[in-house]
Protein backbone atom coordinates (compact mmCIF):
# COMPACT_ATOMS: atom_id res chain seq x y z
CA UNK A 1 0.00 0.00 0.00
CA UNK A 2 1.63 3.06 -1.12
CA UNK A 3 2.36 5.91 1.89
CA UNK A 4 1.33 9.60 1.29
CA UNK A 5 3.44 11.97 2.98
CA UNK A 6 2.10 14.90 5.01
CA UNK A 7 3.48 17.67 7.02
CA UNK A 8 2.25 19.69 10.28
CA UNK A 9 0.37 22.46 9.02
CA UNK A 10 -1.10 23.81 12.33
CA UNK A 11 -1.77 23.78 15.86
CA UNK A 12 -4.83 25.18 17.07
CA UNK A 13 -6.56 25.74 20.18
CA UNK A 14 -10.13 24.25 20.33
CA UNK A 15 -13.06 26.69 20.38
CA UNK A 16 -15.28 24.69 22.67
CA UNK A 17 -12.90 22.59 24.99
CA UNK A 18 -10.00 24.51 26.48
CA UNK A 19 -7.87 21.46 27.19
CA UNK A 20 -8.19 20.04 23.06
CA UNK A 21 -6.16 21.36 20.52
CA UNK A 22 -6.49 20.02 16.56
CA UNK A 23 -3.19 19.50 14.84
CA UNK A 24 -3.97 19.60 11.11
CA UNK A 25 -1.85 17.65 8.83
CA UNK A 26 -1.51 18.23 4.99
CA UNK A 27 -1.05 16.27 2.28
CA UNK A 28 2.36 17.42 0.97
CA UNK A 29 1.71 16.32 -3.07
CA UNK A 30 -1.35 15.33 -5.00
CA UNK A 31 -4.05 18.08 -6.54
CA UNK A 32 -6.34 19.08 -4.55
CA UNK A 33 -4.08 18.91 -1.62
CA UNK A 34 -5.93 17.07 1.69
CA UNK A 35 -5.83 18.29 5.59
CA UNK A 36 -5.98 15.73 8.09
CA UNK A 37 -7.15 17.36 11.40
CA UNK A 38 -6.49 15.04 14.00
CA UNK A 39 -7.75 16.66 17.93
CA UNK A 40 -5.18 16.24 20.50
CA UNK A 41 -4.24 16.72 24.55
CA UNK A 42 -3.01 20.30 25.82
CA UNK A 43 0.12 18.55 27.25
CA UNK A 44 0.65 17.02 23.66
CA UNK A 45 0.04 19.96 21.61
CA UNK A 46 2.61 21.72 24.57
CA UNK A 47 5.22 18.79 23.46
CA UNK A 48 4.77 19.69 19.71
CA UNK A 49 4.75 23.22 20.17
CA UNK A 50 7.88 23.97 21.88
CA UNK A 51 10.01 21.60 19.01
CA UNK A 52 8.88 23.17 16.08
CA UNK A 53 9.36 26.78 17.73
CA UNK A 54 12.76 25.35 18.92
CA UNK A 55 12.16 26.27 22.62
CA UNK A 56 14.78 24.33 24.92
CA UNK A 57 12.78 24.02 28.27
CA UNK A 58 15.20 23.47 31.74
CA UNK A 59 14.27 20.65 31.96
CA UNK A 60 13.59 17.44 29.38
CA UNK A 61 10.17 16.91 28.50
CA UNK A 62 8.76 13.26 27.99
CA UNK A 63 9.45 13.11 24.24
CA UNK A 64 12.83 15.02 24.60
CA UNK A 65 13.76 12.20 27.35
CA UNK A 66 12.45 9.08 24.48
CA UNK A 67 14.74 11.14 22.06
CA UNK A 68 17.74 11.15 24.48
CA UNK A 69 16.96 7.12 25.48
CA UNK A 70 16.93 6.99 21.74
CA UNK A 71 20.12 8.27 21.24
CA UNK A 72 21.99 6.59 24.36
CA UNK A 73 20.69 3.18 22.55
CA UNK A 74 21.84 4.05 18.76
CA UNK A 75 17.70 3.85 17.60
CA UNK A 76 17.24 5.88 14.94
CA UNK A 77 14.02 7.06 14.45
CA UNK A 78 13.15 6.82 10.54
CA UNK A 79 9.58 7.62 10.24
CA UNK A 80 6.10 7.72 11.73
CA UNK A 81 3.20 6.10 10.33
CA UNK A 82 -0.28 6.56 11.16
CA UNK A 83 -1.77 3.29 9.76
CA UNK A 84 -5.34 3.52 11.15
CA UNK A 85 -8.30 4.78 11.87
CA UNK A 86 -11.15 3.28 14.19
CA UNK A 87 -14.27 4.61 15.37
CA UNK A 88 -12.50 8.53 15.22
CA UNK A 89 -9.42 7.17 16.93
CA UNK A 90 -6.36 7.54 14.46
CA UNK A 91 -3.62 4.58 15.15
CA UNK A 92 0.27 5.47 14.30
CA UNK A 93 3.47 3.47 14.83
CA UNK A 94 7.27 4.71 15.22
CA UNK A 95 9.50 3.05 11.99
CA UNK A 96 12.87 2.59 13.72
CA UNK A 97 16.17 1.23 13.21
CA UNK A 98 18.72 -0.78 15.07
CA UNK A 99 21.83 -1.95 14.41
CA UNK A 100 20.73 -2.45 10.82
CA UNK A 101 17.03 -4.10 11.76
CA UNK A 102 13.74 -2.38 11.30
CA UNK A 103 11.41 -2.11 14.01
CA UNK A 104 7.70 -0.81 14.33
CA UNK A 105 6.65 0.63 17.72
CA UNK A 106 2.90 1.50 18.60
CA UNK A 107 2.34 4.76 19.25
CA UNK A 108 -0.30 7.24 20.31
CA UNK A 109 -0.59 9.28 17.06
CA UNK A 110 -0.29 12.61 19.74
CA UNK A 111 3.07 11.15 21.01
CA UNK A 112 4.18 10.18 17.21
CA UNK A 113 3.90 13.91 16.25
CA UNK A 114 5.62 14.86 18.93
CA UNK A 115 8.76 13.04 17.88
CA UNK A 116 8.71 13.37 14.59
CA UNK A 117 9.43 16.99 14.92
CA UNK A 118 12.27 16.55 17.23
CA UNK A 119 13.97 13.52 15.00
CA UNK A 120 12.91 15.96 12.01
CA UNK A 121 11.76 13.12 10.34
CA UNK A 122 9.07 12.24 7.79
CA UNK A 123 5.36 11.81 8.43
CA UNK A 124 3.20 9.24 6.26
CA UNK A 125 -0.23 7.96 6.14
CA UNK A 126 -2.38 5.64 3.81
CA UNK A 127 -4.98 6.94 0.87
CA UNK A 128 -7.90 4.84 2.86
CA UNK A 129 -7.24 7.54 6.09
CA UNK A 130 -7.16 10.22 3.83
CA UNK A 131 -10.61 9.76 2.20
CA UNK A 132 -11.85 8.85 5.56
CA UNK A 133 -11.19 11.40 7.68
CA UNK A 134 -9.30 14.03 5.62
CA UNK A 135 -11.02 17.57 4.18
CA UNK A 136 -10.44 19.10 0.92
CA UNK A 137 -10.05 22.52 0.75
CA UNK A 138 -10.93 25.30 -1.93
CA UNK A 139 -7.91 25.64 -4.39
CA UNK A 140 -7.24 29.43 -3.61
CA UNK A 141 -6.82 28.53 0.54
CA UNK A 142 -3.81 30.32 1.73
CA UNK A 143 -3.68 26.53 3.73
CA UNK A 144 -3.41 24.94 0.47
CA UNK A 145 -0.20 26.29 -0.29
CA UNK A 146 1.21 25.10 3.49
CA UNK A 147 1.02 28.59 4.91
CA UNK A 148 -0.85 29.49 8.09
CA UNK A 149 -3.19 31.94 7.74
CA UNK A 150 -3.93 34.84 10.48
CA UNK A 151 -7.33 33.81 12.11
CA UNK A 152 -10.76 34.74 10.78
CA UNK A 153 -13.40 35.96 11.95
CA UNK A 154 -16.66 34.03 10.84
CA UNK A 155 -18.29 36.35 8.23
CA UNK A 156 -21.65 38.80 8.94
CA UNK A 157 -24.35 36.50 8.35
CA UNK A 158 -22.33 33.50 7.26
CA UNK A 159 -23.92 31.45 10.22
CA UNK A 160 -25.93 28.39 8.67
CA UNK A 161 -29.09 27.55 10.35
CA UNK A 162 -30.34 24.06 10.20
CA UNK A 163 -33.62 24.62 8.42
CA UNK A 164 -36.63 24.65 10.41
CA UNK A 165 -34.42 23.81 13.82
CA UNK A 166 -32.70 25.29 16.83
CA UNK A 167 -29.08 26.47 15.29
CA UNK A 168 -27.72 25.15 18.32
CA UNK A 169 -29.50 21.95 17.98
CA UNK A 170 -27.13 18.72 18.00
CA UNK A 171 -26.11 17.77 15.15
CA UNK A 172 -27.22 14.63 14.47
CA UNK A 173 -30.89 16.84 14.38
CA UNK A 174 -29.27 18.63 11.23
CA UNK A 175 -30.11 17.72 7.72
CA UNK A 176 -27.43 16.56 5.44
CA UNK A 177 -27.60 19.69 3.15
CA UNK A 178 -27.26 21.85 6.30
CA UNK A 179 -24.18 20.16 7.87
CA UNK A 180 -22.64 20.18 4.33
CA UNK A 181 -23.03 24.21 4.34
CA UNK A 182 -21.60 24.40 7.82
CA UNK A 183 -18.59 22.58 7.46
CA UNK A 184 -18.12 25.17 4.49
CA UNK A 185 -18.60 27.99 7.42
CA UNK A 186 -16.24 26.65 10.16
CA UNK A 187 -13.36 25.59 7.66
CA UNK A 188 -13.60 28.89 6.43
CA UNK A 189 -13.06 30.37 9.71
CA UNK A 190 -10.30 27.72 10.70
CA UNK A 191 -12.16 26.17 13.74
CA UNK A 192 -10.99 22.08 12.87
CA UNK A 193 -12.27 21.37 16.12
CA UNK A 194 -15.71 21.60 14.81
CA UNK A 195 -15.04 20.55 11.32
CA UNK A 196 -13.59 17.11 12.60
CA UNK A 197 -17.50 16.33 14.55
CA UNK A 198 -18.99 17.63 11.19
CA UNK A 199 -17.05 15.48 9.19
CA UNK A 200 -17.81 12.09 11.82
CA UNK A 201 -21.32 13.27 11.93
CA UNK A 202 -21.56 12.69 7.88
CA UNK A 203 -18.91 9.98 7.34
CA UNK A 204 -21.50 8.27 10.32
CA UNK A 205 -24.51 8.80 8.19
CA UNK A 206 -23.03 7.30 4.91
CA UNK A 207 -21.90 3.98 6.76
CA UNK A 208 -25.29 4.01 7.98
CA UNK A 209 -26.95 4.13 4.56
CA UNK A 210 -24.57 1.80 3.13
Amino acid sequence: MEKIKLEIIALQSSRSQSTSYAVVLGEMTGRPKRRLPIVIGAFEAQAIAVAIEKITPTRPLTHDLIKNIFGMMDVELQEIVIDNLQEGIFYSKLVCLKEGREIEIDSRTSDALALAVRFKCPIYTYGFILEAAGIILEEDDPLTEGKSPEKKEEPEGAKVEASGSNPNAPLDQWSTEDLNEKLKVVLDSEDYEKAIRIRDELERRKRDNS
